[in-house]
Parts: structure tokens; C-alpha cells; sequence
């Protein structure tokens, strides 16, 4: 039960994640946007984003995830609705920080949900339940492209009425109550003390900067190198957004042998070569090809990461993963207007500009061979951050 509920809740993360994207060229057609203003746009998500993932661990851990994943449900889909009958571009950012904010507060509840159903087994679960990300995130941009002719007011409409359904069958659901207190309520506040966290928090932040580049500015930066906007859509979908799912479904094998922070290492190696392939290829057979295996590369490094938060912050849990998944948005926050700001009003300066991500994909190697020296000189964490049994 707790494992179905977190990933009805993920997959709706996962049409938060792909929403601007998905209707970025419609919404920049209909109110004239740049692409400085839709930086700002994807701001304001990673603003809420922030906001929901900061605040949302503590209350988790205090009142339970059942609580944390209706509130979260509830303003996605207003934020959704709203979107829909957006009138300026106000009420759009409006709703981007609403949606932002829903977003972080469901993706933190259905992780830490997760994070409790196998503690010897957490990496494997984690990037199971992520597959959802990938699902929500494929059929947002396949279903506009293919069924909704890219009409940004039929997705929003969409999304909203999938959120609300969830949301009423969250309600319903048992999800067990946070435990009794034990007397150890300063673990929250505990977790700040331990520097490896901030490791692991940068590294999240450098990935979510990676994914919400594609996620926010691939469909436009294709349709700038020439391709129609159904072909670019159908690029997102069955490129970028299958080849998360397909990744975090293979990599479950591999975390039975490999040890994850292993793993974070290999698949940002990979990222760093598929993304900046990425930028030189203009066919698109090779563009698909390319964000697939991007895609791919990308799958485990967030749930994997979420994971390693998991097994080295026995207490307060669901505090360092909201912290964890708090610096990963500010990811967002910082990547998309930095985007916007060098591409500028030239259509093909968004080449230039997405070289942001091979070059955070090399930074999180560089942490990562840090990190795993850390690990493995310090007694106390050698053996916790090891592969599932």
C-alpha cells in the first residue's frame, strides 16, 4: 500500500516536471514571452519548489506523510486550473510558484514515503518509485503533442483533473501515522550538523539544474535548430522522458552489486557526454537518439542520491531528504534564468546557453570521487552507504 500510494503521487511530480516544457511554446506564442521571461517563469517554480521542500520535512516527520502528500496534491491541481485560464503574465508566474510549491511537497512526502518501505533495500525502491517520474514526465508532452496539438489550455486541464483524481484516492488510502515520539525530537535540527549533507545537497543541485534544463528548454531549443514543435514534444517524451524510466528500471540489478555512490558517479560521467552531444547534433534521429541516452544517464542520480540521504541520516529523516531535495531546486531556481539570460532574444544563443549541463555533470564527478574517499576513510559511514542485499 505505501509503495502504490508514493508512486500515484510521483507520477503526478512527474507532470509538474515536464508541464513547463510541454507548454513553454505555446505559453511564449500566446503572451509574446522571451526566453528571459520564461527563465523567470521557471523561477518562480523553483521558487515554490524551494519554499514546500524546506518546510515540508519537518511537518512529515511531525504529522505524518499522509498529510504532507493531500496538501501537496491539492495545490498542484489548483496551480494546474489556474494555468489553464492564465490571463497575463502574472498569473502565470502566480501559478508556477503555486505549482512549485505543490510540486516539492508531494515529490518530499512519496520520497520519504518510499525511503520507509525496505531500509535495506532503500536505493532499489527509491528508483523504482521513480520510474513514475518518468511516466508522468512521458505521457505530459506525448499526450499534448500527439492528442492535444500542443494546446496549453487542454494539458493544464488534463493535469489538474489527473491531480484531483489522485488526490481523492490519497484520500481514502491507509498510510500509517508518523511514530509515537521517542524523546529524540532535536534529530531534525541534528542533521545540520553533519557536513556530508551538504555534499549530497550540492549534488542533488547541479543534477536538478541538468534535468529541468532539458526538462524546460529542450522542446524550444530543438524547434530553434529547425524541427516542428509535435516532432520536439515527441523528442521530450519518448527520448528524454522514456529514457528516465527505462534507466531507473535497469539500475535496480545493478544496485544489488554496485554501490550507489558508484553509480551517481558513472551515470554523471554519462551525463556529461550525452548532454553535450546534445548541443552538436541537428538530425533528428540523432537528437532523439542522443536525449534518450541522456535520459538514461540521468535516471538514477536523484533517487540514488535521495537514497545515500536515507541510509546515512537515520533520524530525521525526512528532514535531511527535504533539505536534500530543497538545494536540488535551487538548482532550478539558479539553471533556468541563468539559461535565459545567455540564449538572450536570440533563438540559437539556447545552444550556447545549455552548456550549463556538461558542465555541472563534471562538477558532480569531481564531488563525487570526494565523497567516496570520505566515506570510505570514515569508520563511522564506510559500511552504511553500501550496496543492497
Amino acid at each position: 500500500m505505501l509503495i502504490f500510494a508514493a508512486c500515484l503521487a510521483i507520477f503526478v511530480y512527474g507532470m509538474v516536471a515536464s508541464m513547463l516544457g510541454t507548454i513553454n511554446p505555446g505559453l511564449a506564442e500566446k503572451f509574446q514571452l522571451q526566453n528571459e521571461q520564461t527563465g523567470y517563469v521557471a523561477l518562480a517554480q523553483g521558487i515554490g519548489l524551494i519554499i514546500a521542500s524546506v518546510s515540508v520535512g519537518p511537518l512529515i516527520d511531525k504529522r505524518g506523510k499522509k498529510i504532507g502528500l493531500l496538501l501537496g496534491l491539492a495545490l498542484v491541481a489548483v496551480s494546474f486550473f489556474a494555468l489553464a485560464n492564465a490571463s497575463g503574465y502574472g498569473m502565470i508566474l502566480l501559478a508556477m510558484l503555486v505549482l512549485g510549491f505543490g510540486g516539492g511537497v508531494v515529490l518530499t512526502g512519496a520520497n520519504a514515503l518510499g525511503s520507509d518501505v525496505s531500509e535495506t533495500k532503500r536505493a532499489m525502491v527509491l528508483n523504482f518509485l521513480n520510474v513514475f517520474v518518468g511516466l508522468g514526465g512521458l505521457l505530459t508532452p506525448f499526450v499534448a503533442g500527439n492528442l492535444l496539438a500542443g494546446d496549453a489550455i487542454r494539458v493544464a486541464y488534463g493535469a489538474a483533473a489527473i491531480t484531483a483524481v489522485t488526490f481523492v484516492v490519497h484520500l481514502f488510502l491507509k498510510i500509517p501515522p508518523p511514530p509515537i515520539s521517542t524523546g529524540q525530537e532535536g534529530a531534525s535540527s541534528e542533521v545540520f550538523r553533519r557536513p556530508i549533507l551538504y555534499v549530497l545537497a550540492l549534488i542533488t543541485m547541479l543534477y536538478t539544474a541538468c534535468e529541468f534544463g532539458i526538462w524546460n528548454w529542450l522542446v524550444k531549443y530543438l524547434m530553434s535548430q529547425g524541427l516542428a514543435q509535435s516532432t520536439a514534444l515527441n523528442i521530450l517524451s519518448l527520448g528524454f522522458a522514456l529514457g528516465l524510466l527505462l534507466g531507473r528500471v535497469a539500475v535496480a540489478p545493478i544496485l544489488i552489486k554496485i554501490r550507489p555512490l558508484t553509480v551517481v558517479m558513472g551515470s554523471a560521467m554519462l551525463m556529461a557526454l550525452s548532454t553535450f552531444a546534445i548541443l552538436h547534433v541537428s538530425d533528428p534521429t540523432m537528437a532523439a537518439l542522443t536525449v534518450f541516452c541522456a535520459g538514461v544517464a540521468m535516471a538514477p542520480v536523484f533517487p540514488t542520491t535521495v537514497s545515500i540521504v536515507g541510509d546515512l541520516f537515520r533520524s530525521g529523516t525526512a528532514t535531511a531528504i527535504g533539505f536534500t531535495i530543497t538545494c536540488g531546486f535551487t538548482g532550478l531556481a539558479l539553471s533556468s534564468p541563468l539559461i535565459g539570460g545567455i540564449a538572450g532574444t536570440d533563438p540559437e544563443g539556447l545552444q550556447t546557453a545549455l552548456m550549463v549541463l556538461p558542465i555541472c555533470s563534471l562538477v558532480i564527478v569531481g564531488l563525487t570521487i570526494g565523497l567516496r574517499a570520505k566515506l570510505s576513510a570514515d569508520p563511522h559511514t564506510k559500511n552504511e552507504e553500501a550496496p543492497a542485499t
